[in-house]
């Protein structure tokens, strides 16, 4: 796989997010959709929807979704899982929908990425209608985070310490930005998410995905290491990490 280009470094390693990633989120869904009520016939957008999990989910539950996301290879991979859904490029801070056409935003591990998270928020509430919500979701502090084990013993690898913990990571972080924005937070939590290998191969490939082959080999021995205490007995892997999620009303 050649590296990812610095104009769209998503599309280079989209099949390998997918393949490893698509799903991790999944128990974030639910408490944003409960709270934010979304159910048969809401009409939602997911900003940042990747490969299109999240749009399959809301597809089945009766919703009527429709995707953004700044990677030409996500989209295309979202379109072929959700097929129908409206899915198209655009980043959080310009949204390529007119005003007022959505019940509700979500954006699942996608906010961090906005470059002026008060712009994306104010994207949001205009293309929401009066009174619809927004729900986020993304990494607890690392701390709470299986992973971060195995990102420490790499940044180690590499003479670098961790980067340290950002403040939408931290306790009331997200509920904090949404306030300060204007909006009006329903509700914020935490949820457990696992991450998991079939054996050492999917590990170090996951950990690793959008690296080169001599990347990967040299540092396979640091990734199997690290994730040790987290080895089942069948020679899978299950890492118990955490994300923050918070809903608002426009």
């Amino acid at each position: 796989m050649p590296p990812p280009s610095p104009d769209d470094p998503w599309s280079a390693v989209a099949d390998d997010w997918g393949r490893y990633w698509g799903t991790f989120a999944r128990p974030a869904w639910e408490p944003l959709l409960r709270t934010a009520g979304i159910g048969r016939g809401t009409r939602v957008l997911d900003v940042g929807c990747g490969s299109g999990e999240l749009l399959e989910h809301l597809q089945e539950q009766g919703a009527v979704p429709s995707g953004v996301d700044p990677a030409p290879r996500m989209a295309e991979l979202a379109r072929a899982r959700a097929v129908g859904v409206d899915v198209r490029l655009g980043d959080f801070e310009r949204l390529p929908f007119d005003d007022d056409t959505f019940d509700a935003v979500l954006a699942v591990n996608a906010f961090q990425f906005a470059e002026d998270q008060d712009a994306a928020l104010a994207e949001a509430a205009r293309v929401l209608v009066p009174g619809g919500v927004v729900g986020l979701a993304g990494w607890a502090e690392r701390a709470r985070n299986d992973l971060d084990a195995v990102n420490a013993a790499l940044a180690a690898a590499d003479g670098e310490e961790p980067p340290e913990d950002g403040p939408l990571r931290v306790a009331g972080g997200l509920a904090d930005v949404l306030r300060a924005a204007g909006w009006d937070v329903l509700d914020d939590g935490v949820v457990s998410v696992a991450w998991t290998a079939r054996d050492a191969t999917d590990l170090v490939r996951g950990i690793l995905f959008g690296e080169d082959e001599a990347t990967i080999a040299d540092l396979a021995p640091v990734v199997v290491d690290a994730a040790a205490p987290f080895r089942r007995p069948d020679g899978g892997y299950r890492l118990l990490n955490t994300f923050r999620w918070a809903v608002a009303t426009s």
